[in-house]
């Protein structure tokens, strides 16, 4: 699009060019006049670069007149300074005005040298030309690009990885998961399960320091387990489920990991999934035997059929036989063989 409009620089430009690059200039405004790029203001160096900013580039703009600011910075570059474009083409504007001007920028950049230009802003407002508009590009230009939803969850997946070199000498695969720590609470409070204080633990992960901590130690009943798993928030729980099974009394420890669906984080799903199987480990070093894991959306799926059924399946004692399946309907009489002369010998 350099030469699409095809308008060039005057002479006046190029000679205010060679003097900005020069160093002795710390604004040029370039506009367009009578189809040709012209200087129509400059100003010299007066203080810091940060300093001369605002009080030398507002007195160039017109509210509602496009046109092309090139700011010298104080970074230094092979070739000398170093220099911003401002394209400055307010709302305002017509859209002739703006197809112009935005048709005629590479040409700018030509003439003057693109080696030259390191920094670009493109405003529509004043607020946007400003030292505070100009460091808010650079902190936005410098952010990551907003994700979708499915790059979010690769995103994590990847962070989650083991990547495992696989050849003809392996021969095991290390399992993923990302190892939280507990904190001190935590330790006491799955040690006291253990000796009985407690019957129910529900553990949260802090995102932030990435720690598992409980968030909750009690005596719970049965009828009354549904009710501490929230709704809004990932959580793993440990529950010592007391019930008979064919005559005899059991004890059976039984780690639930609750997640609400897509109420949560695409981090937190994350977090929680990756961190399980690390967690399940340590309950296992602290003396916790786990009989039974289970993954649930809801507390309502929580009831006593529910666990009983997880922990003891019922067994089929009774397999039916395999039924020949009876021939189609109305098929004719059987069919009957002549017999040949070896049958008769």
């Amino acid at each position: 699009m350099s030469h699409q409009t095809g308008i060039r620089g005057n002479e006046q430009l190029a000679k205010v060019f060679g003097k900005a690059k020069n160093g002795k200039l710390r604004v040029v405004k370039v506009s367009i006049e009578n189809e040709q790029l012209s200087c129509s203001g400059t100003a010299e160096v007066k203080k810091d670069w940060e300093r001369d900013y605002d009080k030398l580039v507002s007195p160039m703009l017109e509210e509602s007149v496009p046109c092309y600011i090139l700011y010298r910075l104080d970074v230094k570059i092979p070739l000398g300074y170093s220099w911003l474009l401002i394209s400055w083409t307010p709302d305002t504007a017509s859209i002739r005005q703006k197809m112009v001007y935005a048709s005629t920028k590479a040409t700018l950049k030509t003439e003057f040298g693109s080696a030259y230009i390191t920094e670009e802003v493109h405003a529509t407002t004043l607020d946007e030309t400003t030292l505070d508009g100009y460091r808010k590009h650079k902190r936005e230009f410098s952010a990551p690009a907003p994700l979708t939803m499915r790059e979010e969850e690769l995103q994590e997946l990847r962070k989650t990885e083991v990547h495992t070199e696989i050849s003809t000498n392996t021969r095991h695969q290390t399992l993923g998961g990302i190892s939280c720590p507990l904190s001190d609470a935590t330790i006491s409070a799955i040690k006291d399960l253990v000796r009985g204080n407690y019957d129910y633990l529900q553990f949260r992960i802090d995102l932030a320091e990435e720690r598992i901590h409980v968030s909750n130690a009690a005596k719970v009943e049965l009828n009354d387990l549904p009710k501490q798993v929230p709704e809004d928030h990932a959580r793993y729980h440990l529950y010592l489920f007391r019930h008979t099974h064919e005559g005899d009394y059991l004890e059976s420890y039984v780690f639930i990991y609750s997640m609400p669906g897509y109420n949560c984080s695409v981090r937190e799903r994350m977090m929680y999934s990756s961190c399980k199987a690390p967690f399940l480990e340590e309950l296992a070093a602290l003396g916790v035997e786990v009989i039974k894991k289970l993954e649930i959306d809801s507390g309502s799926e929580l009831t006593e059929a529910y666990l009983l059924d997880e922990l003891h399946p019922k067994k089929i004692l009774y397999r039916p036989a395999f039924a020949k399946p009876k021939g189609p309907p109305n098929r004719g009489a059987k069919r009957l063989t002549r017999p040949t002369n070896e049958d008769e010998v």
